[in-house]
């Protein structure tokens, strides 16, 4: 199988190295086409060293601005020739030996346009990374009792975080974006990403998008992937965003009542939350109540 790689990066220095160091083995198996570091003006060494590796050959995209993980995806993409799938990955991502070409079994599977690995983190723990469908009585669930919580009940939660599911392989609607590889026919049929989400939500909208195709998310243990994970837990700007991006997903796929119930829960929780002194929480609440205020923090 041809697989072409895209690193969407921004100010990614500290971790780009170890990430293309680890494509050669990660790659065994696979015919690679193109490694392409798509860069949203990055004011440190990234482009640099993406330029300066030797092991394999980079070709860096520079957007000429910060205009987020999906005009990356988007910029990269469009940029590659010949491909039967593209693997978008994080800096922050190392490529276990082989992984690749497991991640690219999926696609013997009819019906699937999305392979989702199985995430570690570096000391080797399970980082969860699959997700249900967004729903009211799940937006409930997670602002009352916590999303931790809520997803090891059944499928009260929306983030899976029962160990076993990883353990087999199986769909999901859809799974984090730091590490998907994305066939030929789901960039064709499901097309461009949607760059007004800037960061998170726009996994889940493609996601979503292409399921409607009849295109699904399929997740394989086999292949594992080591990913330092985000900082949305600690940063404000960051959760803020995330929560603010996950209720716009709700309105766009679900309709106005659907939002209107999940806002009102994302309102409660993030409330409960700043009262106990979280400030990611505040920032979030702060976010969705005044969205005006969004627009002048964004980074640039």
């Amino acid at each position: 199988m041809r697989v072409a790689v895209v690193i969407v990066t921004y100010n990614s220095a500290d971790a780009l190295g170890s990430c293309l160091a680890s494509l050669p083995d990660g790659c065994d198996g696979v015919d690679l086409t193109e490694i392409v570091v798509a860069d949203n003006a990055s004011r440190d060494s990234t482009c640099e060293i993406a330029k300066n590796f030797t092991e394999l050959p980079v070709r860096v995209v520079d957007l000429g601005r910060n205009a987020g993980y999906a005009a990356g995806i988007n910029a990269g993409i469009a940029s590659l020739g010949s491909y039967d799938a593209v693997l978008v990955i994080n800096p922050d991502v190392r490529v276990r030996p082989g992984a690749v070409a497991k991640l690219a079994k999926v696609f013997q599977r009819p019906g699937v346009g999305i392979a989702a690995p199985k995430l570690e983190n570096p000391d080797g723990t399970l980082q969860p990374s699959l997700r249900r469908p967004p729903t009211v009585l799940r937006a409930w669930a997670e602002a009352l009792i916590g999303g931790n919580r809520a997803g090891r009940w059944a499928s009260l939660g929306e983030l899976i975080t029962d160990p076993r599911r990883y353990d087999v392989a199986g769909p999901a609607a859809w799974a984090t974006g730091g590490v998907l590889m994305l066939s030929a026919k789901v960039v064709m049929t499901a097309g461009r990403w949607d760059e007004s989400f800037l960061l998170y939500g726009e996994e889940t909208d493609f996601a979503l998008r292409a399921g409607n195709l009849g295109l699904l998310t399929w997740y394989t243990p086999d292949a594992v992937f080591e990913h330092d994970g985000g900082d949305s837990g600690t940063n404000p700007m960051l959760w803020a965003l995330l929560t603010v991006n996950r209720t716009r997903v709700v309105r766009r796929h679900y309709g106005f009542w659907a939002w209107a119930g999940y806002y009102a829960a994302a309102v409660v929780g993030e409330g409960i939350r700043a009262l106990a002194g979280r400030r990611t929480a505040k920032l979030a609440l702060e976010w969705l109540l005044r969205p005006s205020r969004r627009l002048r923090v964004l980074p640039q």
